[in-house]
């Protein structure tokens, strides 16, 4: 049997911009980010695509300029990359707030369906989401967290009907650093109220797993308070439980690394640290954990994600930059690929050259 090929894997490339723009650490190139990924090799297998986070200094100036989106897929055919997941610019705006914030948040959802749309048609997408977020803080949420949801559900309604007319899928990521989405029960709340059918949840190992620990929502903590880090057995049961509520909605999956702290670098709030996939000190075992939300609850794959990716946000730039640290983490992916992924044909997709 061949080995599996599906789901592809693909990286992020906004952690060139996340927690990025001091003079300590200055935002890493979009073409720096796409060269480490494009260059990362283990024996013989590659980075399938990438993740885009549209917003400047990385795609936003594709976006808009005339012949942006071509100009992107000749760059990225080039380096035999496609392209998977958008985030959406939706901290121009809020979920939250005055009627002008959310407005806003809603165009940029439209604008990242565009583009979507653009790279789908030059042949360079064929899957993949819309990510947003409730670009609200938790601290303003909980000042009333009825009404507040009632606000965030509202927003993502009016973004799906935008979506569903290009037909495309929001993933709301499961981040405890954003109100509403702070805790597996107040994601699960904000997924009730939003009720379409293209609405759904993007699961990050890193910041999901802070769901278990009760972070910012201490009442919805799913690990007992007592917890020691060594009693794998309760950790997996807690694994099993979150990943039993949320992987029904699960749209998008990132794989990541996480030593069970917070972390927050710049504007970027505190969130689920990402360790590389290599530190001795993370938590996970990032190939067996994958598993609980690629398979069902019976152990069987879902087959539920075209391509997974890996999100190494706020690494240093020395880290960053250092080309071993991205063929270990392709290694990690193709470990999580050879548990839980399959093998298909290909389709062949004419290139834009």
């Amino acid at each position: 049997m061949p080995e599996n090929n599906y789901p592809k894997l693909h990286n992020a490339t906004w952690p060139g911009i996340v927690g990025k723009g001091s003079d300590e650490e200055p935002i890493i190139s979009f073409d720096t980010m796409l060269e480490k990924t494009a260059s990362a090799e283990v024996d013989g297998v590659r980075f399938d695509g990438v993740d885009l986070g549209l917003f400047d200094p990385h795609v936003g100036i594709y976006m808009n300029q005339d012949g942006g989106a071509e100009r992107l897929a000749e760059k990225l055919n080039r380096l035999n990359l496609e392209v998977g997941s958008l985030v959406a610019n939706v901290w121009a705006g809020s979920a939250m707030g005055t009627k002008e914030a959310k407005d806003t948040f809603v165009e940029q959802v439209r604008q990242a369906c565009i583009f979507g749309k653009k790279l789908r048609d030059l042949g360079l997408r064929e899957g993949g989401v819309i990510r947003v977020d409730s670009a609200a803080s938790p601290e303003v949420w909980a000042v009333d967290p009825a009404a507040n949801t009632k606000q965030i559900a509202e927003t993502f309604r009016r973004a799906c009907d935008v979506a569903a007319d290009f037909g495309e899928k929001i993933a709301a990521e499961g981040e405890i650093c954003w109100g509403g989405m702070h805790s597996w029960r107040a994601m699960l709340d904000t997924l009730h109220a939003v009720d379409r059918p293209n609405m759904g949840f993007q699961a990050d190992m890193s910041h999901t797993f802070l769901y278990l620990l009760g972070y910012n929502a201490p009442e919805h903590r799913i690990l007992p308070v007592d917890f020691q880090w060594g009693d794998r057995f309760a950790l997996e049961g807690g694994l099993k439980k979150m990943t039993a509520e949320l992987r029904p909605y699960t749209f998008d999956f990132h794989v990541a690394q996480n030593d069970g702290t917070v972390h927050g670098t710049g504007s970027h709030d505190k969130t689920g640290r990402h360790c590389l996939a290599t530190d001795p000190n993370g938590r996970l075992d990032i190939t067996k954990d994958a598993g609980y939300w690629m398979r069902d609850e019976n152990g069987n794959i879902t087959k539920a994600f075209r391509h997974i990716c890996w999100d190494g946000c706020m690494f240093p730039n020395e880290v960053m930059t250092n080309q071993q640290t991205w063929n270990d983490i392709l290694a990690a992916l193709i470990k999580v690929r050879q548990a839980h992924g399959w093998y298909q044909e290909d389709s062949v997709v004419s290139p834009i050259v």
